[in-house]
């Protein structure tokens, strides 16, 4: 098993773990509920992991492409306060995301595109691992601090195409979360919406009483983060933004 800090540190050459054991839960849309209990919602880190596949034996974009699709602005990002078909697999850059609303009302969001990675050791508690631009083995994992678990009110993961073809059903993608013990839960991301940018994919909620309840949503939205927003009522404000080219950080 690889340590959150070996990954943190970059060390990738593994595909993902599982530390909550071999057993997992599908979340499907007539069993759309799990609850996490006792001590694996109140200690050690929920790992969220987002994998999926690109087109089998296609070359990685150029590094001219991948410059293009780095200012490509398409996406959107949380403002400052202060600021004004067929079956084949396909070419796609999926992001993890998570719009998440603490107990004393803040509320952010967590993702690649901004440089939003978060933090674990303080607000929002959460830590966003990398990017993957290409959907290698390992594929973006998200890490939240159930240490601070009382700070929690929900948390909203989703996903949203920041480059290539909008079929969520031909990409193969699959959101898993992992407590530190307990089965893993699965979320797989195969319906058809050939329009849809965004998938708000699950709903993490603190139910009190050492309890964390995890509902499946996966809703596809034809926007982004904005429209995602609305349909759970965070209230940011929203504004274009763009990922950093390659070496920028």
């Amino acid at each position: 098993m690889v340590s959150i800090w070996e990954y943190l540190r970059g060390d990738r050459n593994y595909t993902f773990d599982n530390p909550g054991g071999q057993h997992k839960v599908t979340l499907t849309k007539s069993a759309p509920q799990h609850a996490i209990t006792g001590s694996a919602a109140t200690t050690g880190y929920l790992y969220v992991n987002l994998h999926w596949t690109m087109r089998s034996g296609g070359a990685r974009p150029s590094s001219r492409e991948t410059f293009r699709r780095m200012f490509s602005p398409r996406i959107l990002s949380p403002m400052e306060p202060d600021s004004p078909q067929g079956s084949a697999q396909v070419n796609v850059d999926l992001d993890l995301a998570c719009m998440y609303e603490l107990s004393d009302g803040t509320r952010g969001v967590v993702q690649p595109l901004g440089n939003f990675f978060g933090d674990l050791q303080q607000p929002p508690y959460i830590k966003l691992s990398g990017d993957d631009q290409y959907g290698a083995p390992s594929g973006e994992t998200m890490y939240v601090n159930l240490e601070k678990k009382d700070k929690f009110k929900r948390l909203l993961i989703f996903v949203y195409i920041y480059d290539g073809t909008p079929a969520f059903e031909q990409s193969h993608a699959v959101v898993t979360i992992v407590p530190q013990t307990g089965p893993r839960i699965e979320i797989k991301l195969e319906e058809r919406a050939r329009a849809a940018r965004s998938c708000a994919v699950v709903l993490i909620e603190n139910a009190g009483d050492n309890q964390l309840t995890v509902r499946r949503e996966v809703r596809y939205v034809n926007g982004f983060q904005a429209d995602i927003d609305r349909l759970y009522g965070f209230g940011m404000q929203w504004q274009r933004g763009y990922k950093s080219p390659p070496g920028s950080e």
